[in-house]
């Protein structure tokens, strides 16, 4: 499959990427164009429950929900991914089914209903790149393009993403898998 650069990808970050913000990391791009690219990390949960980070937001009060860390972008600023069917007319289209905004009424309707295909993650911070910045770091071989699909961001465990899409590579990359997993990098 001949992947490009483009909204609605993953960007797995290259083994030999040491950057401490994206060692073993897995960007969800959600935006990119000349004006640059905007994604957020989706394999680095904090130990911030998303109620501390909005607790002017009193549906979520006790929810569990984690609070992942977007990116070294904006990091006061919350920003929401949402899978469903039905999104709020300011959201922003990803890729099949997932859109990012910031509605607190679509996490009340995600969090007060039994529908088991909604669901949310809530990011402090994003990913952001200047123009031709991230096209710069796709030549020198920082980032793998992987298809995007719901399921890595909302159902599997943040721990084991950057693994098991490494191991879906072609075998050159198999070894790389067996790197520890380390999430305080950032």
């Amino acid at each position: 499959m001949d992947l490009k650069l483009s909204k609605g990808v993953f960007l797995l970050a290259s083994p030999r990427l040491r950057d401490p913000n994206f060692r073993q990391t897995v960007v969800l791009l959600c935006e990119h164009g000349p004006e640059g690219a905007l994604g957020v990390v989706v394999n680095r949960p904090t130990a911030m429950s998303i109620s501390e980070a909005l607790p002017q937001v009193p549906i979520i009060e006790g929810s569990g929900h984690v609070l992942y860390a977007g990116g070294p972008v904006q990091t006061n600023q919350v920003m929401l991914l949402y899978r469903g069917s039905q999104f709020p007319e300011n959201a922003h289209h990803v890729f099949d089914g997932v859109c990012l905004g910031g509605d607190m009424g679509m996490v009340e309707r995600i969090l007060t209903t039994t529908d088991n295909e909604e669901f949310f993650r809530a990011y402090l911070g994003y990913s952001g790149w200047g123009p031709g910045q991230l096209e710069g770091e796709m030549n020198a071989g920082s980032w793998i393009l992987v298809p995007a699909d719901p399921m890595w961001v909302f159902e599997k465990d943040a721990s084991s993403i950057w693994h098991d899409m490494v191991l879906t590579l072609d075998d050159t990359y198999r070894p790389y898998a067996e790197m520890p997993f380390d999430p305080s990098c950032n």
